[in-house]
């Protein structure tokens, strides 16, 4: 896990500040949390002490626990089909109305 280019340039400092999360609400403060963490205690003994803030950072981006948890439901829901305990228009929830958005 390394914060900085392998290849030092001018224009990886000039670049490197658009690649982060604080403009979208969802992550900016799991970033923002996990890099204060890390420049208070240093890239190699943060990984160990901010491995939290790391974790709930890496998995606010990546979303696995929500995938996982989706991919369950999906398949306990195709499972109670195949035994019949589901009918199949039963299979998924009713869409919400077009203008409820």
């Amino acid at each position: 896990m390394s914060l900085t280019p392998f290849l030092r340039l001018p224009l990886t400092d000039l670049t490197g500040c658009l690649i982060n999360h604080q403009t979208y609400d969802k992550c900016g403060k799991f970033e923002m949390k996990m890099m204060d963490c890390l420049e208070a205690y240093g890239l190699e003994r943060g990984k160990t002490q901010c491995s939290e803030l790391i974790g709930d950072f890496q998995e606010c981006v990546g979303m696995q626990k929500q995938l996982l948890r989706f991919h369950a439901m999906r398949n306990e829901r195709y499972r109670q089909w195949l035994a019949g305990e589901r009918k199949r228009e039963d299979l998924f929830a009713e869409p919400p109305r077009v203008d409820a958005y």
